[in-house]
């Protein structure tokens, strides 16, 4: 199937996916009101086969280390697959099946499987690698920009993180885990059973995303949008704390984002 863009319905809620643009999700609108920022690096992206900044770009599997395109000086960020086109592999008038093969620069041969699901309330997130041939470390996880504001309400933000990754000054976590700290926050926080954060535009609407995974990243350090990304590890994690695919286990993670008006 083509890779343009698909409309999914569910209600009053509406979503755009772009496969063509790295399987992001472009908008999502509830009641009409659009609650991610707009722009062509915006939206919601998946970030794979990596999420976040890998130290100076380099990893190591075994003995072997590996580079990978300083995209974010002098790191490389949110792994390489929100830069490629991905295909459409089936299409409801509420879910979208996205496919990508992972290629250079990563060194290993993967399939990225991402299922978007959208509901009256909710939008729910599955991304899966595979691979056939050699095992390798991965992360996934989701890179949501959502508005600051809705309708003239600024979105407080809300959560109980069992500890927070120090960040050194190079934006990436020392391996000390401390009592988390006020913001803004361009930090990863520990949320053992699972990661759960509520946005709430007082008088207009509560979300909460949620996600079995343990960590979660939380950036509200730009004027115009808020990001809670929910990753299968820290930033770095290919260094610090890799999750292996082999041909009989692919790495899979789950989100949902659902929304209570106010």
């Amino acid at each position: 199937m083509s890779n343009e863009p698909i409309t999914l319905t569910a209600g009053d809620a509406e979503a755009t996916v772009l496969p063509g643009n790295g399987g992001r999700i472009g908008g999502l609108r509830v009641g009409g009101t659009e609650l991610l920022r707009q722009g062509e690096r915006y939206g919601c992206f998946p970030m794979v086969p990596w999420c976040g900044r890998i130290r100076d770009g380099r990893f190591s599997d075994g003995a072997v280390v590996h580079r990978m395109p300083l995209n974010s000086p002098p790191h490389a960020i949110h792994g390489t697959a929100r830069d490629a086109a991905w295909r459409t592999a089936r299409v409801t008038a509420n879910e979208a099946v996205l496919t990508y093969d992972l290629t250079d620069p990563w060194p290993y041969t993967g399939r990225v499987t991402q299922v978007i699901a959208l509901a009256e309330d909710a939008l729910t997130l599955t991304m899966s690698v595979e691979t056939y041939e050699s095992s390798f470390p991965a992360q996934v996880g989701w890179h949501p920009w959502f508005n600051r504001t809705l309708d003239g309400a600024g979105v407080q933000i809300a959560f109980d993180p069992a500890w927070q990754e120090e960040r050194g000054d190079d934006h990436l976590p020392t391996g000390n885990r401390v009592e988390p700290e006020p913001g803004p926050w361009d930090d990863c926080f520990g949320m053992p059973d699972g990661v759960d954060v509520t946005l709430t535009w007082p008088g207009r609407l509560e979300l909460k995303v949620t996600s079995p995974e343990q960590w979660v990243v939380v950036y509200d350090e730009q004027e115009a949008a808020v990001c809670v990304e929910p990753q299968t590890g820290p930033p770095n994690g290919l260094n610090t704390l890799p999750r292996l695919v082999t041909p009989l286990e692919p790495l899979e993670a789950t989100t949902a984002w659902r929304w209570t008006r106010l």
